[in-house]
This record gives structure tokens, sequence and C-alpha cells, in this order.
């Protein structure tokens, strides 16, 4: 058969109605309450394309090296015209319309990919394939092929290709389920995310469920006990917009809550109590804690679909077996609080510290205290570092070591994530373990328990493998401000997207260059523009990845000559008094529009690529003529400064005043970098210690430019944003807030403390108005 209704499927039919088809039969099955649905199963495709002649064909276009971006562009579009130009054939034809039509009434559905690679426990492919929503039977079977063909877009092919997939062996299945028309909607996560603690998360917001997942509207948060059904904490957020059927065409459009509508909380007590039953009767029947997307229409609620969540320790939320500590460092400054942890054996030593196990296994070794970046050379093969938090520039040493334990830092520290990659046991957020540990001591460290232990206990270290540990994401506070993270380095990427920022405010490119060890023109004399503009999309496309679909905001080349100078090929650099405010940003890029271009094409390929997440950002603009000179490269370069997001960094008195112009000339975003805008506004170098006490970015002049700039920008519909350094303090936090700022991009390690500080801003706006 080509189809099977809901009723038909469990979870054990994955092979045959994907990972979504199977959840949705799971539900049915267990009595939840499920939109009726069928789906096309993945065999119907299968043999759609072997009938037609089709298969080898498509399997031969799509056999490319994934790292041509021209290549992969021309095996979606053979595979995607071999399978919407194959008609379908009448018996197939017949059988869908019909099953469509015992729906009654002719509603909308939602027609949903449902690939048999999406949802497992070791890749997740969801979000690669398409989804259509209030589709009729008019335009069923069209939507059906163009779900199959959405199984080689450029991003599919490629991920496949890194997860090791042969796209012979994945198929695709097509839920079709009838709309439901939702007027409240959002995500329950039945335990918490991070550390499985029986706490249910939910997401509320107004109308289609869109919203919420895209992430383009901030809904109201619940933590709710699950067994006491007590709301432990909740965050009513201004719901500006919703997502709701448009009746005259079908689609789903974005309009404006009404203003009534806005601040006032969406779920009843009623109704979250029945999300926590049903959420409790989805974790029970699974087994393990899920990710579940819900409406409610009538004051009937429905489970939309429901998956694993893949963030959560193995070991979390196990009751332990020994009441030895409760209230156990968080790294974050708080605790996480346990009634027991489980019992030391006799033969263990002396407990040092204690932090959060991050990363799972044992490892003894000398212990290393590494306090600067250049102590990292002491460390030695199979030595334990012991440091105050780890950067990116200690991911070599971390390599050597047989352990990390850290002062600071939580499950979604830079530590516990590559420990985790590294498969490194780690203990993260110990608070004082720089301080009690000496260097040179034999120490045992424990990345389950968190514990670190006098003496050598274990001569073998025993490593997790890398593949089946997930980094933790944590929920954050819901804002109307956007909160973001600032990127040095792709390899932070992962890190970053855990901390649950709305987006990369700013990802600096220079690194990606820098790292090359050569100048760009004695690199591309070398290698070739292809190999200089593979580095850069390659860079650019690891933290794009990580963040999809939030957006990432890139900053074009802004290093200054005196880094050039040491690369190799830097010799002919300019000397210069102070490089700073001299050959380097934008006005280097557009005095060598040749080597500006390179940028611009890897800029291009994401495009072509699908990465419709990626913002440029110019840096040290000072006027619209910069812009108008920016943009028309950018549009030689085949951008389309229309429908692609880009602006500029705003870092002197100079583009601060000249906003409005910049405004007219087509940017859609200015960020402040404020570093840069302290120093030239207060002509201070921020370099120079025999000045460093009247570098302030707080002065009233600066803050009057930030404000002024942002009050412009409102004007003409440009958003706002700040990435520099000032953006992590909580006083800046308070009065971008409080004059408008559209994000804040803040330092990895601060993103949590930002979103709880725009909180606890906008709860007291709030608070004022209504006073």
């Amino acid at each position: 058969m080509a189809v099977r209704w809901l009723a038909e499927i469990g979870a054990d039919d994955i092979e045959t109605v994907g990972g979504k088809g199977a959840s949705l039969g799971e539900l049915t099955g267990a009595g939840l309450p499920v939109p009726p649905a069928f789906v096309v199963t993945a065999g119907t495709y299968r043999e759609f394309i072997e009938n037609a002649g089709i298969a080898e064909e498509i399997h031969e276009a799509v056999a490319v090296d994934v790292e041509d971006s021209k290549a992969l562009a021309r095996a979606q579009e053979r595979a995607n015209e071999l399978i919407l130009e194959t008609p379908f054939p009448d018996e197939l034809r017949e059988e869908i319309l019909a099953a469509y039509a015992e729906f009654e009434d002719d509603p909308f559905v939602a027609v949903r990919s449902s690939a048999t690679a999406e949802d497992l426990p070791d890749a997740s492919f969801a979000g690669q394939q398409e989804t259509f929503l209030n589709v009729t039977g008019e335009d069923l079977l069209e939507r059906v092929k163009k779900c199959w063909a959405s199984l080689f877009t450029q991003r599919a092919i490629y991920y496949r290709k890194q997860q090791g997939f042969d796209s012979e062996e994945v198929n695709i299945a097509v839920v079709v389920q009838r709309m439901v028309d939702a007027e409240k909607s959002g995500v329950m996560f039945t335990s918490h995310p991070s550390t499985g603690d029986p706490r249910i998360i939910l997401e509320a917001a107004w109308g289609l469920g869109e919203a919420v997942v895209s992430g383009s509207v901030s809904p109201d948060n619940y933590v709710v006990d699950r067994e006491s059904g007590e709301i432990e904490e909740e965050t009513i957020a201004t719901k500006k917009l919703q997502c709701v059927r448009d009746e005259e065409s079908g689609e789903t459009v974005e309009i404006e809550v009404p203003e009534g509508k806005r601040e006032r909380r969406v779920l009843e007590d009623e109704e979250i109590a029945e999300l926590i039953e049903l959420g409790t009767r989805v974790e029970n029947h699974y087994g393990t804690p899920q990710d579940v997307e819900w409406a409610i229409v009538d004051g009937e609620v429905f489970m939309l679909q429901s998956r694993p969540i893949t963030t959560i320790n193995d070991d979390a939320g196990e009751e332990p077996e020994s009441s030895l500590m409760k209230g156990i460092a968080d790294g974050n400054g708080g605790s996480m609080e346990y009634e027991e942890r489980e019992e030391r054996d006799e033969n263990d030593g002396e407990e040092l510290v204690h932090g959060l196990g991050s990363s799972p296994g044992r490892a003894s070794g000398a212990a290393r205290i590494v306090t600067k970046l250049d102590q990292l050379d002491k460390v030695e093969e199979g030595d334990i570092i012991v440091t105050q938090m780890t950067t990116p520039d200690m991911v070599p040493a971390m390599k050597r070591a047989s352990g990390i334990v850290t002062d600071e830092g939580g499950m979604t520290s830079h530590a516990a994530i590559v420990s985790r990659e590294l498969g490194v046991p780690a203990v993260v957020g110990t608070s004082n373990g720089t301080k009690v540990i000496e260097d040179g001591q034999q120490i045992t460290i424990d990345g389950e328990r968190g514990s670190v232990e006098a003496g050598r206990t274990s001569d073998e270290p025993e490593h997790e493998p890398v593949e089946s540990v997930r980094p933790e994401t944590p929920v954050k506070p819901m804002t109307a401000t956007e909160v973001k993270v600032n990127v040095s380095i792709p390899e932070a990427a992962e890190r970053a997207a855990a901390t649950g920022a709305d987006g990369v405010g700013l990802l600096r490119i220079e690194h990606m260059i820098l790292s090359l060890g050569k100048t760009p023109q004695k690199f591309v004399a070398e290698n070739g523009e292809k190999a200089y503009v593979d580095e850069i999309v390659s860079g650019i496309r690891t933290v794009a990845d990580e963040f999809y679909p939030r957006p990432v905001r890139v900053r074009t080349l802004d290093a200054p000559t005196d880094e050039f100078r040491q690369l190799e090929g830097g010799e002919d650099e300019p000397h210069e008094h102070n490089p700073m405010l001299g050959y380097r940003g934008i006005r280097r890029s557009l005095d060598r529009p040749d080597v500006f271009a390179y940028e611009l094409r890897a800029f291009s390929r994401l495009y072509e690529m699908g990465y419709d997440n990626v913002e440029i950002m110019f840096p040290l603009v000072n006027d619209a003529s910069d812009v108008h000179a920016a943009r028309r490269l950018m549009e030689e370069a085949g951008i389309d400064t229309d429908r692609r997001s880009w602006g500029v960094m705003v870092e002197t008195p100079a583009s601060a005043l000249s906003i409005e112009g910049m405004a007219e000339a087509g940017i859609d975003f200015a960020s402040f970098g404020t570093n840069d805008l302290t120093q030239y506004t207060l002509a201070v170098d921020r370099n120079n210690e025999s000045v460093a006490d009247r570098f302030d970015e707080l002065h009233p002049a600066v803050l009057e430019l930030i404000e002024s700039t942002i009050e412009t920008c409102r004007d003409h519909d440009v958003k706002t944003s700040i990435c520099g350094q000032a953006g992590s303090k909580p006083r800046m936090v308070q009065h971008l807030v409080n004059t408008g700022v559209s994000s804040i991009s803040a330092n990895i390690d601060a993103v949590r403390d930002v979103q709880h500080e725009a909180k606890r801003v906008e709860q007291k706006l709030l608070l004022d108005s209504i006073r």
C-alpha cells in the first residue's frame, strides 16, 4: 500500500514511515490526542523513482564533491528536475487522493517530510527536508513530490556525506496531516533538557506553532515541577507577532498580536495542568524525556510531534545512592539540588574539590595548573589541566591531556563541550580547583560524579566515545531583546550554540584568514582563488550549521597592518604609528577590491548553498559613501542586496553621526563596536596602559552616541545591536534595553547573565508602564 494511517503505525516502523511518521503513529497508538494523518510511505518514494527509471540518474547526479559548491548546486538542480518532472502513475495518484478524501470537508493539511534518517540517536536530519502548511487537495500531489525532492537539497546532500550516509540508502516518507488552526501553541520539554530533572519546560505563544519553533517570536515560558504541578518560574513575554492562516490564500502569514493580548498570559492554569498530564504520559510511554510540539484549539489540546531530548547526559536525573552532599555547584554561581550523591568507592582518595561531571570517564595524572596561555607548554601527554576556564587557544593542549578541571563553567562551557568532543573526562565549575590542587600533584578525576581526588587510582584513562556525547542545550530566559553571542573562531561554534543564544552577533572573519599563516595575496598566489574562498566558506559554514536557522552576522576582514606584517607575505605591509587608526576595515577592503572580491564570493557561494541565515557586516565604516561603495561590490559579486541582510559596524563618532545617510543607503542593521567607539570618542588608546583607567564604555558621551543612533535607526526601520565587550556588562545592558536596542551580542560565557539582565530590565519597564 502506498499510504498508511497513523493507527496502523508504531515506533518500529521508522524504515517505512520515517522518524516523524513513526513518532506520530506511536503517539496515536498510546491514545494521545493527535490530529488525524496518513503517511505516503518511504517504499512508495522508492518505487516511484525506480519504476520511473530515474533512481540511478539521481544517485549519479548527487555523487559529487560536496566541497565544490557549484557541483553541489548542479546536483540539487538535476535531482529536483528528475523528481518534479516525472508524472505520478495513475494508480498512485488515485490512492493518495482517496486517502485525502477520507478527511472529509476538503481540509487544509500539513505535508511534512519524514526521512528515514531523521531523529536518530546518532544523527539528526530533522529540518533538512521540506514542510508545507495549509495545503489543499488541489496542490497535494505536487507538495508530496516537493518533499521527495527536498531529500536532495544542497544542505541535505552535504550533511549526509559528512555523516557517512549513502544517498542510495536514505528514503523519505511524507506525512499528510489535518491542520489544527491553533489559537495557542508551543513546545514542551517533559524533563529539563540540560539536567534531566523532573521539571517540565513549557513555551507558549498565540497562533500557530511555527513562530515558536522558528524562534521568530519570544513566547511565554513556564517551568513546572512535574511531581507537584507547581509553577516554579513564569516569564510572560511581549508577544508582538503571531502566525495565522490567511483566510484568502490559505498560506501561513505573520500578523501583529492585538495590543490587548501582547502582555497577556497565554496559558490558563487548567491548560498547563492538562499539558503537564499529557507530557508525563508521553515521557512514561517512551521511557525517555521528550521534546513535544503542541497546539490548543477550542480548548482541546493536540500533540503535533514528539522526539527524544538528546541533550541530557545519560546519568542525569538518576537518583544517587548516598547523602554526602546537597547543592552541588553548577559552575554559574548557583547550585543544582540533588538529594543524594553516589557512594564513594572505599579505594577512593580524599576528595579535593567537587564540581559538575561534564564529560564521562575516570582519569589519573599529574595536575598542571594553567593560569596563563604561555604555561600550556608544560602540559604533557596524560597530564590533567587545572585552570580557571578554558579557551579555544587551549585546544591543542587539551588534546594532550587525559582530563580537564576548571574553576568556572557549566555543562555548556567550552571545557565541557570540547572535552566531550575529545572523549576526555572533565569536571567543571569547581570554584577553587586552581587554589586547592597543587601543580604536579597526582590526582584522579571522575567525569561522571564530578569529583577530583588526591592520588592516582586509575592507570588508564576511561574515555567516552565522542559520538555518544552531545552538548546540552539549556532553556534560556525569554526576552523581547534578542541576546546573541560573539564567536571568534569556528571551533567555538558548538559551545556558542549551546548557550541558547538567539544567533551570532559577531563572527570575526580575520581569525579564519590569519590562521592560514599567509596574507590573502600570498595564499591566493600559491594555492589559487578557489582554495582561499573555500577556507572562508568552510569557517563560516561551521558556525552557520550550528546556529541554523538563527542568524549569523559575519564581519568582513578587519585586521590591522601589524598583524598582517607577521604573516608570510606581509613584508610589504605599511609601518604605521597606530595601526588601529590606519589601513584596516572597510577602507582596506575598498582600496583592494580584488582581494575583497574573494570574501564576497565566499558569501555568494554560501547563499547558493542555502545558508540564508548568514548576514554581512562591514567594519570601520564612516559614512554613506563607504556603504554605497560596499553595496556596489556586493552586487558585482552576485549578492542580492535587497534580499540578503547586511549592515555596518558603528565604531567611530563619524559613523554614529552619519547613521541616517547610511540607513537611507539601504543597510538592514547597525552594530556598535564599543571598544573602538570608546577609544575614538574619548581619544584613549585601549592598548595603552598609561591611559587605561580613562577607557570607559559607559562614559556619557559614548552612551549619547549610542542612544541617538538607536533612535535614528528606529525611525528608519533599521535594527540595532551591540557586539563589543561592553555588551556583556550589566550597566550597558540596562542602558541598551531601556533605549530600545534590537539585540545584544555577548561573550560566550556571559550570554546567560545578559539574558537574565535583559529579562529583568524588560520586566521593570513593563511594571513602570502600568504603575
